[in-house]
């Protein structure tokens, strides 16, 4: 069990890494990874050049086997995000500023390469 723990924690971070790669490309600052709170966890927070900020749900899968990575994300699951960029924003003494609640999808081919989908402002 805690190596298949430790294998999807390894593709998680993976995931989350070429996410923020993709960001940082745009031009964006990392201000957060996996930043958590009772509630949750916010996967990647950025600022992009615009001052908007991107709190952004990273799933990541090795396989089409359980279905597109977009389908684990529930419309809970985006309330939830919601409520923890609230939160955020609220520590950071930020509230009432611009932001986002974005979702990726990173799929991991067999050779090792990958392919990124990225939406913006989901909810």
């Amino acid at each position: 069990m805690a190596l298949k723990r430790s294998r999807n924690q390894a593709i998680g971070l993976f995931g989350e890494s070429r996410v923020a790669d993709y960001r940082i490309t745009l031009g964006d600052e990392i201000l957060d990874r996996n930043w958590r709170v009772r509630e949750g966890e916010i996967d990647l927070v950025a600022l992009d050049t615009a001052g908007r900020f991107h709190f952004i749900e990273v799933k990541t899968r090795s396989s089409m086997a359980f279905g597109d990575p977009f389908e684990a994300i529930s419309q809970l699951k985006l309330m939830r995000m919601q409520r923890l960029a609230l939160a955020w924003l609220v520590t950071h003494d930020c509230f009432g500023c611009d932001y986002s609640i974005d979702i990726a999808s990173v799929l991991i081919n067999p050779d090792g390469s990958h392919s990124l989908e990225y939406r913006t402002g989901v909810l």
